[in-house]
């Protein structure tokens, strides 16, 4: 018995070993064609996007050279889709359908990176009418580049992978608009439920190559609220003769103020901010109206029903303890405008984080905290019905520019910023293999 189980154990120690060494020879291949890649067409793609950024909803060249560059990768691409969306399928047999979406849009920023590159770009901003310069001051330029370095790796892998892969160009993240737009163009009644969905952000705050990802909540949920004060009216000397809506504002304002200290449980987390307080038109008239525009932030969906009751339930009464009828109580209102929060699934979050492990290097990935409230759109997509899916981000800025603004050298800019940049090399390439990995595993044959 000693000498069958040697001789199982020593076939199975070869096999093991033949396997790794060939899965580590595969690897090698993957990471040496991401790499000829770049070099050959992504590097330059990434700078056409770079230069030429459109803002939100007007996503036309950059949605038309998505287009072209992923039928000639082999998709069927489908445009026009939520306005300028465009999405691209490519069936590869039986398994799963898997999404890969990336965001278009830049914004209305004058880029003074500095770059050889840089945006001179101006279009008209829909929301104003003037004419202002656009700039791809949060990496969606990146985001693109890496679906177009995914989509040709993944047609050239084709024997490796079975499923069918959809990709999608998204317009108007920035404004938040682009992914209900698109699911309200039928997106999954056209084209069909992914089983499995995933999103990546380039960050100006996390070392470039590395990937970071959570088990929880990479992005909260935001929404817009307004709240309308009716007041009475009357002179400023006379202030018994109305019902002064500065000062139940300011009253509103204060007891906001307690959801997040005082409702939330200490280790959730939850943003309510003022952004605007209006009211009056001179020293001495109290005014009969006063509004209130807030941000309302969250990481779960019961925090956003805490915060968002509370609110209503503050200002009602509040208007209540003033002496105002029922008829003029204060109105709040939740703005379309909102976004649920990014949720990963925590199953393949792990999942994807053993993948990356084990294909990239433990080194490869960092830890990251996560210290704003940023919001996206995404979750359109994945929250109803519920879709598996895993949001990551990829470090975009060297190194060498962490350590210098450590020894007080100029600090690393943030998104949004006219001076944000990425290290694009880097980031894309990272970008392009931790999809690619992601994928594979996925979509096994």
């Amino acid at each position: 018995m000693k000498l069958k189980f040697s001789h199982w154990a020593k076939a199975a120690t070869l096999a093991t070993c033949a396997s790794l060494s060939y899965s580590v020879f595969a690897d090698d291949k993957i990471n040496a064609a991401i790499a000829k890649d770049y070099n050959k067409h992504l590097d330059g793609l990434f700078e056409y996007f770079h230069k030429n950024p459109e803002l939100s909803l007007q996503e036309h060249k950059t949605a038309k050279r998505l287009a072209k560059e992923l039928k000639a990768a082999g998709f069927k691409v489908t445009q026009g889709v939520g306005g300028t969306g465009l999405v691209a399928i490519m069936k590869n047999g039986d398994g799963p359908m898997v999404m890969m979406r990336a965001d278009m849009d830049g914004l209305p920023v004058e880029e003074k990176s500095g770059l050889d590159y840089a945006s001179k770009a101006t279009q008209k901003d829909l929301i104003t009418g003037n004419v202002v310069p656009v700039m791809h001051a949060c990496g969606h330029d990146m985001h693109i580049t890496s679906l177009v370095g995914t989509a040709r790796q993944m047609a050239a892998m084709k024997d490796q992978w079975s499923g069918t892969l959809m990709l999608i160009g998204q317009p108007a993240e920035e404004r938040v608009l682009g992914a209900k737009a698109m699911m309200e163009d039928n997106l999954w009644e056209r084209f069909g439920t992914p089983d499995y969905a995933m999103a990546l952000h380039v960050s100006s705050n996390i070392e470039a190559g590395k990937i970071f990802v959570t088990e929880d909540s990479p992005f909260a949920g935001a929404d817009t609220v307004d709240i309308t004060i009716h007041g009475v009216g009357a002179h400023g000397a006379y202030p018994h003769a109305g019902k002064d809506p500065i000062v139940l504002g300011s009253q509103i304002v204060l007891a906001l103020q307690t959801l997040v200290s005082r409702e939330l449980p200490p280790r959730d987390p939850g943003v309510v901010t003022i952004g605007s307080f209006h009211s009056g038109t001179k020293h001495n008239i109290i005014s009969d109206k006063a509004t209130l525009q807030l941000t309302v932030r969250n990481t779960s969906f019961e925090t956003r029903e805490t915060l968002l009751s509370g609110i209503k339930r503050i200002a009602e009464n509040l208007g209540r303890a003033a002496g105002l009828p029922d008829d003029k109580l204060p109105e709040v209102v939740v703005s379309e405008e909102s976004v649920p929060p990014t949720i990963n699934d925590t199953k393949l979050a792990r999942r994807l984080h053993t993948v990356w492990t084990n294909k990239m290097g433990a080194d490869a990935l960092t830890e990251h905290p996560i210290k704003g409230m940023g919001a996206e759109d995404y979750p359109f997509f994945t929250t109803e019905p519920y879709i598996p899916s895993v949001y990551f981000q990829v470090g975009g800025t060297p190194k060498a520019d962490f350590e210098r603004a450590k020894a007080g050298g100029p600090p690393v800019p943030s998104h949004h910023s006219p001076l944000f940049k990425i290290e694009p090399e880097s980031s894309v390439k990272a970008g392009v293999a931790a999809t690619v990995y992601a994928l594979l595993d996925l979509m096994k044959k």
